[in-house]
């Protein structure tokens, strides 16, 4: 169920936007009455200032006040008047979508500030996780984990084994929960599944509800059943699901200071996106050997295990993944690594689009290829902490070296 805010920065807003918008620019003689409606607007900022302080449209209205009082030389000692209200004009609908102002981030957040910076965060393959800090990893999380948890919206995935036995999962799950925010969108909740991917909310509906700023939250319909696109542009946000094969893929676009917007700073770094996996959680090289080795040798014994949907070598498999990934970054390793891990050419694919989301959604197109892998190990490991592609295809040639010989 939605829940009220008490923070009435809204309200404020509202109301010095009703008192100072009109059809006509504000002119030299009506700078008094410019003054005693930011004067007004500031009285009710500092009223609700107790049960605002974690809202991030409180401090961007107070910082701008102060910016509006200094380009329009007004004394904060004077009059404050209660504003006029203003009338919209008969038949004004795009205005009437368009407001409250509040409901698109670029246009309130940071209407007095500079640019905000965007962050990226995805998940694709078996499965492999790039943070919002451009750390790359490859995880377990078999199961249900927190991709997501902050004051706007939480993003849950679930991954299961691609084949009964195998270490390799992928994601079969995504569920995300926008909540309630102020006058523009009532919470809705996204689910996608297997062979399952909706273009629209749980409840049937493809924005943000009934509010005034509903249309603020959009889903839209890329490819049928296997692209969806998520504009939240009251958090400055973008989300792109897909499905590739059996599997989900998820990439987001975030301002960052809605990725820190956390009340409880010490949960904040059990999501993934923003810590990454835990290290129980990851994967390095000697798990990979072993893992490979191991489902070898049951292939070879018995049925335990089924067969993968084609076989690959490490030679047809670099072959492949440099059909779609002719760059040799991380991107392309794991398409590499999954190939050999599930057989499956589609794991290839959710590579492809992976980094195609990032070219869209990555704000700094510098950091778009990565190269080293980035894993914290815990002590005593052998593996480095960082290992060049040079030495991630030794040790995959090596891994299939003893394939061989088993």
């Amino acid at each position: 169920p939605a829940v009220t805010s008490p923070c009435k920065i809204l309200k404020c807003n509202s109301e010095f936007w009703a008192a100072t918008s009109g059809s006509h620019h504000l002119g030299t003689e009506e700078a008094p009455e410019f003054c005693t409606a930011l004067r007004a607007y500031a009285h009710c900022t500092r009223r609700t200032a107790r049960t605002c302080r974690g809202d991030l449209a409180y401090h961007s209205a107070v910082h701008g006040i102060d910016d509006l009082m200094v380009q329009h030389n007004c004394s904060k000692d004077g009059p404050t008047s209660q504003p006029r209200l203003r009338t919209l004009p008969p038949g004004d609908s795009q205005e009437r979508s368009d407001s409250p102002e509040i409901c698109h981030y670029e246009k309130s957040f940071h209407k007095h500030s500079a640019a905000p910076n965007y962050t990226h965060c995805g998940l694709f393959g078996d499965p492999h996780l790039r943070t919002f800090t451009d750390t790359f990893q490859t995880c377990k999380v078999q199961g249900a984990w927190p991709l997501i948890d902050n004051n706007y919206l939480n993003v849950q995935v679930t991954n299961t084994p691609v084949l009964p036995g195998s270490t390799a999962t992928a994601t079969s799950k995504l569920t995300i929960i926008f909540k309630s925010f102020q006058e523009c969108v009532d919470q809705k909740v996204y689910q996608a599944e297997m062979d399952e991917l909706p273009a629209a909310f749980a409840d049937g509906s493809k924005n943000g509800g009934d509010k005034h700023g509903a249309n603020s939250l959009k889903i839209t319909e890329k490819v049928s059943g296997q692209h969806i696109e998520i504009q939240a542009k009251y958090i400055g946000t973008t989300i792109v699901v897909r499905q590739v094969g059996r599997y989900l893929t998820f990439a987001v676009r975030m301002p960052e200071e809605v990725v820190n917007a956390v009340e409880d700073r010490d949960s904040q770094g059990l999501y993934l996106c923003l810590r990454g996996c835990p290290l129980n959680q990851q994967i390095d090289f000697q798990t990979i050997r072993s893992a490979q080795a191991t489902e070898g040798r049951a292939r070879r014994k018995g049925p335990s295990l089924p067969a993968p949907p084609e076989a690959f070598t490490y030679e047809t498999a670099t072959a492949k993944c440099r059909e779609k990934l002719p760059v040799e970054d991380l991107y392309f390793q794991s398409c590499v690594f999954d190939l050999l891990t599930t057989g499956d050419v589609n794991f290839m694919l959710a590579a492809y689009y992976a980094f195609e989301d990032v070219k869209m959604l990555h704000s700094n197109k510098e950091k778009l290829h990565l190269y080293e892998r980035t894993r914290d190990l815990a002590p005593g490991n052998m593996a480095p902490s960082e290992t060049t592609p040079a030495l991630w295809v030794a040790l995959l040639c090596l891994s299939q070296f003893w394939l061989c010989l088993l």
